[in-house]
């Protein structure tokens, strides 16, 4: 797997997953959507661990910065 997110994607992620467990774990949002949430909070802190997003591939997008030479 190749790197495909930089730094600051990774950030914004952890940021937003952290944010959903926040309000699930106070019951700000419950229910089917609370879960759903929580899973994609999920989602958003594994991808952002392995820097590697399998969404992007498609369209070919790649956050990370390249090296120059």
């Amino acid at each position: 797997m190749k790197k495909n997110m930089g730094s600051i994607d990774r950030i914004i992620r952890v940021v937003i997953a952290a944010v959903i467990a926040v309000l699930y774990f106070t019951n700000i949002i419950s229910g089917t959507l609370g879960i759903i949430l929580l899973a994609l909070g999920g989602i958003f802190l594994l991808t952002s661990l392995v820097s590697f997003c399998p969404l992007y591939l498609p369209f070919g997008i790649n956050t990370c910065k390249t090296k120059t030479e």
